[in-house]
């Protein structure tokens, strides 16, 4: 399989076990290697006291996005530590799509940025999540005779 293969593989197993993603409703665009976006639609049950989306939702959001780049490589990785910082208030009806990029991939600690968008492409917040990998424990079983290096 392909790096791209395994992202992709990884990306729908741990979305079938993901029942806070798909409670609110999140859905995966894209995945790769130290990259994933997704979207999601801002609903009524989603909002604060302000008639905003709570910035806890869009803090989960993008904490999602962040666990699918960096478990994109079929390593279970897990947060070590974010911060997020909310620069505009979204409402009910925006669709929301957090990109997620590697920074830096370190042994087993990782360093990753998501931007928080909405439909007209204006920065809704930005995070930064520094990840762990686990030694020895992949996301998903692979076939012994996979190598992503050689694609055998």
């Amino acid at each position: 399989m392909t790096p791209q293969e395994i992202a992709e593989a990884v990306g729908q197993a741990m979305f079938a076990k993901d029942q806070a993603s798909i409670g609110l409703g999140m859905q995966i665009a894209a995945i790769g290697p130290g990259s994933a976006t997704l979207g999601m639609t801002v609903r009524a049950d989603m909002l604060n006291g302000f008639d905003t989306c709570h910035g806890g939702v869009i803090a989960t959001f993008a904490d999602t996005a962040f666990a699918y780049a960096c478990n994109s490589y079929n390593e279970l990785t897990v947060a070590s530590g974010f911060s997020v910082d909310l620069v505009a208030p979204s409402r009910v009806g925006d669709r929301l799509s957090a990109v997620a990029h590697e920074v830096s991939l370190t042994g087993r600690v990782g360093v990753y940025d998501i931007t928080v968008r909405n439909q007209r492409d204006e920065l809704v917040a930005v995070f930064r999540g520094k990840s762990y990998r686990i030694k020895g424990k992949p996301v998903l079983a692979m076939p012994a005779c996979v190598n992503a290096e050689t694609k055998e």
